[in-house]
């Protein structure tokens, strides 16, 4: 444990292991909760955020800035991220994931190991693709998923991605174990999504996990803050 926990009012990089079904805004919570209560630092003179979103069924890497270190979120939201993950191919979910029901099932006896990994070679460079209805984006003032909630559907514009690398790790029809870096803004399930509409099925996001942002990684860790049960968290040195 860390001997002086007010140095998180000046600044510290925290790495979080998130489990699944935890909100990036929840650990922050739990966070900040854990280190005003230990310390004497004033709600309204400490900061804290994380430096990219992670959604609940995600697990991984979640960046947790304090102090003069969330000046940096912009310039860690502009890295390289490392993502691995599994597709499931002939069904379709309203939230890209696996949070909603599965349902709009398709054929996939089309499909093999030979034309997923043409497939994949697509999926490479600058690439459009559409946000999820799912999202944390705004239109008019309100969330993407307040209103796919509603089952209200809304305009989207598309968003140029940069994908660096993606690999097919295995494949067990219907299921593709996949590594992926991309840049800044890039919807892994909005991948999935179009990868399976390129294999002429459905397709969407059962598994996803966020291996490295930059050169951060959980690896990179160095004391361990026993901050909760429920999820790994380490002090940057």
């Amino acid at each position: 444990m860390i001997q002086n926990l007010s140095e998180f009012k000046n600044g510290k990089i925290l790495l979080v292991d998130k489990p699944w079904g935890w909100t990036s805004f929840s650990i922050v919570k739990k966070i900040r909760s854990f280190i005003l209560h230990a310390t004497t630092i004033k709600k309204e003179n400490f900061k804290i955020g994380h430096a990219g979103t992670l959604d609940p069924f995600a697990t991984g890497l979640l960046i947790v800035l304090t102090g003069k270190y969330t000046k940096k979120v912009n310039e860690i939201q502009n890295y390289k991220k490392v993502y691995t993950g599994i597709i499931k191919l002939g069904c379709e979910t309203l939230s890209l994931d696996s949070e909603t029901e599965e349902y709009n099932f398709s054929s996939i006896s089309h499909i093999t190991p030979q034309l997923i990994k043409k497939i994949s070679k697509k999926f490479l460079g600058e690439i459009d693709q559409y946000p999820p209805y799912f999202s944390a984006l705004k239109t008019k003032g309100k969330r993407f998923y307040e209103y796919a909630r509603k089952g209200i559907k809304i305009v989207r514009k598309s968003r140029r991605v940069k994908i660096y690398k993606f690999h097919i790790l295995k494949i067990g029809i219907p299921y593709i174990k996949f590594f992926i870096e991309c840049g800044k803004g890039t919807y892994i399930r909005s991948i999935a999504q179009d990868f399976g509409k390129s294999l002429q099925s459905g397709a969407y996001i059962l598994s996803l996990r966020r291996e490295r942002i930059g050169n951060f990684s959980m690896s990179c860790s160095s004391i361990e803050l026993e901050i909760s049960k429920e999820f790994p968290c380490y002090l940057l040195d």
